[in-house]
């Protein structure tokens, strides 16, 4: 079930000198990419507003914060691998003291509960039963499989492989993954639809889940997060167990294991690149191409917050990632429940706003975003200091 675990300070220092210390830069690196889904797309947006053309530096980095519409790959395209990726990490983290014969059982029963459970918080965070399973009439109803959801499905399917697979069979999954997706997108065809194709709503994975994953679906007919494609996704995340494993490999040093990160990430992006050639870099179907490529940046990223934070020891600079990232959960249901934005609004909005506007157009929105994001990292910083995470 969901819990609030008060951590105590002799806890705390427990664990931080014991076998289960925290990754730190792993939690930075959560909360980096959790700033960008609760308010920093938003502010950066704002930033942008404030410039007389449309070809500055922030302009041109408000295209990479948002989705391409199918092929391709964006910076806003690489959050969603990436949390996948850190689940992959901080499961060989959490169960690695487990995977004894003795300990096995309850460890294989503790990923099933919280693979279960993000699951199910999954369906919850899309309406549950609100709108009944379906309704025809305004396609509404449960939605099966979203984020949250794939999330625990990879998180369960790679937790179990992680407690009973040794290294080369994880690796001979991840690679039969790939191909074996890259088999069926590629070389079978969709009943009716004589040639092959890649296209929303003609490839095989679409059409799979138009038969076969019932209730509410994402995009009508098939959906993101589709069946399918949750394939390739766990591939995502067995790519974070590999990077987990050499990250607690204990003859190798900090400025080894940094390096080593960014030069398999960097052959991992190319060889996506590559591979997009021919089969594309799509994110809403997951391609094989798009693993290599996200999960390349994923450990080039990676790289980056370890060896600032756990080689270099510069921490500071990360605190306020860090309070973001320790509860990333929790963030990410209270923003969906609570509008910061519209809170912010009330206190900015209207006159206000207006008499920001006069001084320099755009700064009210401006004004208006900062208090925003500054009100959920106060937040997490509350919940931080006085030791509350929302766990699974």
């Amino acid at each position: 079930m969901i819990y609030t675990h008060f951590m105590s300070e002799s806890e705390r220092l427990s664990q931080d000198c014991g076998e289960q210390k925290r990754l730190v830069s792993l939690d930075a690196y959560r909360g980096f990419m959790m700033l960008w889904i609760i308010g920093g797309s938003g502010l950066a947006k704002a930033l942008a507003g404030l410039q007389s053309t449309e070809t500055g530096v922030l302009a041109a980095m408000i295209v990479q914060l948002k989705h391409v519409e199918w092929e391709g790959l964006r910076f806003y395209d690489l959050i969603f691998p990436s949390f996948i990726f850190i689940v992959g990490v901080s499961l060989v983290y959490s169960l690695s003291r487990m995977k004894s014969e003795t300990h096995r059982g309850k460890a294989t029963i503790k990923v099933i509960r919280r693979g279960f459970l993000l699951w199910l918080i999954g369906i919850i965070y899309y309406g549950g039963i609100s709108q009944g399973l379906y309704d025809e009439a305004s396609q509404q109803g449960v939605r099966l499989l979203g984020v949250l959801q794939r999330i625990g499905i990879c998180y369960l399917v790679a937790g179990i492989l992680f407690l009973f697979v040794p290294l080369r069979g994880l690796i001979s999954v991840f690679c039969g993954v790939l191909v074996g997706y890259w088999v069926l997108l590629t070389f079978v065809s969709v009943p009716g639809q004589p040639e092959i194709s890649y296209q929303e709503g003609k490839n095989l994975s679409d059409w799979f889940d138009s038969q076969y994953l019932p209730f509410f679906k994402w995009n009508g007919t098939h959906d993101p997060e589709g069946i399918l494609s949750t394939f390739p996704a766990i591939a995502t995340c067995l790519l974070g167990v590999f990077a987990g494993l050499f990250l607690k490999e204990a003859t190798c040093s900090q400025k080894k294991k940094c390096l080593s990160l960014a030069i398999a990430g960097l052959v991992l992006a190319i060889l996506g690149f590559l591979w997009g050639e021919s089969f594309p870099v799509i994110k809403n179907l997951w391609t094989s191409s798009f693993v290599l490529m996200a999960g390349g940046w994923s450990l080039i990223l990676l790289s980056i917050f370890f060896g600032l934070i756990d080689g270099l020891g510069e921490r500071k600079w990360a605190t306020p990632l860090i309070w973001v990232g320790m509860n990333s959960i929790a963030i990410y249901l209270v923003t969906s429940i609570l509008d910061f934005n519209e809170l912010a609004l009330r206190v900015f909005g209207g006159p206000v706003a207006r008499w920001f506007d006069s001084l320099v157009p755009g700064l009210g929105e401006l004004i208006t975003m900062v208090f925003s994001l500054a009100m959920i990292l106060w937040l997490c910083r509350v919940l931080y200091q006085r030791k509350v995470f929302l766990k699974v």
